[in-house]
């Protein structure tokens, strides 16, 4: 079959070479591909490509190396089921909203800035309901109450818009100035320290102590001294002014008139006008006050 189609070939070619008959051409020649300079531009541009995405896979290697990337976190940084675990002092540039931060067990939490560290607890709807921010000169506490508890949960200092309220056994002010109020002053005992005296003074105002039950006032190695301007009033309105004591010493007691010649023993007795003021006269048989009367006038 191959011989035949052969021979069939050779007799064509035989017949239509001698004839002045033309064969017909393809004036019309397309090439299918990329050829040329095209080609060269399109190897140059995947190489290029080549070698920017073995560069970047370069960078992504070096980056993950670098920040300490794994399975559990970044660096310092863990992720673990109850959160995130830090180790190590962390910057932020930015607000920092967690829930709980607490630190290690065996470690303090130490918060640090160079302006301020500012703490605010906000409602649902994003309004800050309380505040505390500590700066360079004063700590600030923005709240309905501020309150400070003892390890057992007792309210140790309480404050609040209508009172401040301490529940220590005992206040005390070492200050060399002491304390100053500006308002009254509501507590059982006021005791100076061991060999320290107890001053309460008011220095343009009144000083007043009032108690349902009475007011004690004690001293166990000292005196007790009262100071005025202008009076010094003593009131009992259903009791009495007791004075227990071996002396009573009145040293600036207004004194009657030297009384006869012959009483020589200086012995006085005490007076008193019908405004209540005292002054002495010289002690006589019988009583001698109407005749120094006079000082009452």
């Amino acid at each position: 079959m191959f011989k035949y189609i052969w021979m069939v070939r050779e007799q064509y070619i035989t017949v239509t070479e001698d004839t002045p008959i033309e064969r017909p051409r393809n004036q019309n020649v397309y090439k299918i591909g990329i050829y040329g300079w095209r080609k060269r531009c399109l190897y140059l541009f995947v190489l290029l490509l080549l070698i920017i995405l073995l560069v970047n896979f370069a960078l992504t290697i070096w980056i993950l190396k670098v920040m300490w990337f794994s399975s559990t976190g970044m660096g310092h940084l863990h992720v673990t089921k109850d959160g995130l675990l830090l180790e190590g002092e962390s910057e932020f540039l930015f607000p920092l909203y967690a829930k709980e931060i607490h630190s290690r067990a065996d470690s303090s939490l130490l918060l640090q800035s160079t302006q301020n560290v500012t703490v605010n607890a906000r409602n649902s709807e994003g309004e800050v309901m309380g505040r505390l921010k500590v700066g360079p000169k004063m700590v600030e506490v923005q709240n309905q109450q501020f309150q400070i508890n003892s390890k057992e949960g007792k309210p140790l200092f309480t404050v609040d818009e209508s009172e401040v309220v301490v529940g220590t056994d005992r206040l005390r002010v070492t200050g060399p100035e002491g304390a100053l109020f500006e308002h009254s002053v509501e507590t059982p005992l006021i005791r100076a320290d061991p060999f320290q005296e107890l001053r309460l003074e008011s220095p343009t105002r009144n000083l007043s102590m009032d108690a349902p039950k009475g007011v004690h006032i004690k001293t166990h190695a000292g005196k007790i001294e009262a100071l005025s301007q202008m009076d010094i009033i003593f009131h009992s309105s259903d009791g009495m002014l007791l004075l227990d004591a071996e002396t009573v010493y009145l040293p600036k007691l207004l004194q009657g008139i030297q009384g006869p010649a012959g009483s020589s023993e200086r012995l006085y007795e005490m007076c008193a006008c019908p405004d209540g003021k005292l002054y002495l006269s010289v002690a006589g048989a019988v009583t001698t006050c109407h005749e120094n009367s006079h000082i009452c006038l």
